[in-house]
């Protein structure tokens, strides 16, 4: 302790603890990287204090805008595995590989972006173009509206996956089925509405709080 010259085990018992200054939180590389127009929330709380987050609008976003290359470690093993995110592969030198995200200073903030589970919420589609991955928005997005993606037809056939398509004004070809959650199954906490998915209630509850 400065104040008396003694060299104590803990705080001073007459003059008190220290004040303690923290250091500043520096936000992480991914976080760094997410464009002026576009903001990330937190959609849910999990135990051990796990932030499920979205990517979300903050003003209208033209149909054809492109986002990219997604940035990430290049793995034969996927390391980090997230249900609510896209799983991302490369072709790289003849070798396919992960696009690996294991931490937020590995990637940039297109690894916050949470896949689209049917064609309504899909507002972007992920494709490989010169061995790198890109989002490109399908229609234009609203503010308040979340980003969602899933694969491109011919990126989905390189996946593996299934592949869900947008349906253009001038498309009239039948559209393969893509399950939907039940009508009616999201409630508005502040003023009761209901709707039919998590997205709508979700820019439901921005109005309440840009009122606010």
């Amino acid at each position: 302790c400065e104040d008396c010259g003694k060299s104590l085990i803990g705080e001073c018992k007459l003059h008190g603890p220290l004040i303690r200054a923290k250091d500043r939180v520096i936000p992480s590389r991914a976080r760094l990287t997410l464009p002026h127009y576009l903001t990330l929330r937190v959609l849910e709380l999990r135990a051990g204090n796990q932030q499920i987050l979205g990517v979300f609008a903050k003003k209208v976003i033209q149909k054809r805008t492109q986002f990219g290359p997604y940035v990430g470690q290049l793995s034969t093993k996927l390391t980090c595995y997230d249900e609510s995110r896209l799983v991302l592969q490369v072709l790289k030198d003849g070798g396919k590989y992960f696009l690996d995200t294991p931490n937020e200073d590995c990637g940039n903030w297109m690894m916050f972006v949470r896949l689209a589970r049917n064609q309504e919420e899909q507002t972007l589609v992920a494709y490989q173009h010169c061995g790198e991955v890109y989002f490109t928005t399908v229609k234009p997005i609203e503010p308040h509206t979340e980003l969602k993606v899933w694969y491109a037809a011919d990126y989905a056939k390189f996946m593996e996956a299934s592949a869900v398509f947008i349906k253009e004004e001038s498309d009239v070809s039948p559209l393969p089925a893509v399950a939907k959650e039940p009508v009616d199954s999201w409630i508005c906490s502040s003023c009761g509405s209901t709707f039919a998915t998590f997205a709508l209630l979700e820019s439901h509850q921005c109005i309440h709080k840009d009122r606010v």
